[in-house]
């Protein structure tokens, strides 16, 4: 077990490191761009990972040189979204480290997601109530990949920023943990990327 004993919280990003969601996003984000007239870029669209969705759809529009309307594309990829019928799934090397944990360093969530996602799938998954601080894309004014999702996320937990280390699994949510002042371990393909 990867020893995190020299703080005092951790805090977790959700889709992509706690909850295997990414495919089902990509596959969202694949109908909307079809929908909208933006090219798909699976690549383009991974990079931007853990950004909130009205966000992602102004760079899509700047990209694409389009005007469509964010919170209707917002929208149409909430639904598309909420047609995949998967079942969430945990991963497993992030879910054994909050588990080992618990009972010792206080734990939170800071994710891009918008809080009606994240409640749902932090439901589904029981990781609601293990980890009940949530901090998600409606609760902040800026999202990844400035910190202020992280930052938020220590506050509640009554930690400074320093004693915090954050697993996410996008560049744009380390870039945000490291802009917070916060050491971050990165979660890539079901494993803990440790220096």
């Amino acid at each position: 077990m990867i020893n995190l004993n020299q703080y005092q919280a951790i805090i977790f990003d959700m889709d992509g490191t706690l909850i295997d969601s990414m495919p089902g996003h990509g596959k969202a984000w694949q109908l909307t761009c079809e929908r909208y007239g933006y090219p798909f870029d699976l690549v383009y669209m991974q990079s931007l990972g853990g950004v909130p969705t009205d966000q992602t759809v102004v760079l899509l529009n700047e990209k694409y040189q389009l005007n469509h309307d964010i919170a209707e594309v917002a929208a149409f990829k909430a639904a598309m979204w909420e047609q995949m019928d998967e079942a969430p799934v945990l991963i497993p090397c992030t879910l054994e480290v909050l588990q080992h944990y618990l009972p010792s360093i206080k734990i939170g969530i800071g994710t891009g997601a918008e809080r009606s996602h994240a409640l749902k799938m932090l439901l589904q998954t029981g990781l609601l109530e293990l980890v009940p601080t949530v901090v998600t894309a409606s609760d902040v004014t800026f999202g990844k990949p400035h910190p202020e999702t992280f930052l938020t996320v220590a506050a509640k937990l009554g930690v400074a920023p320093e004693l915090c280390v954050v697993f996410e699994d996008t560049a744009i949510g380390q870039q945000a943990a490291l802009a917070a002042g916060m050491d971050c371990i990165l979660v890539k393909d079901g494993q803990l990327l440790c220096d």
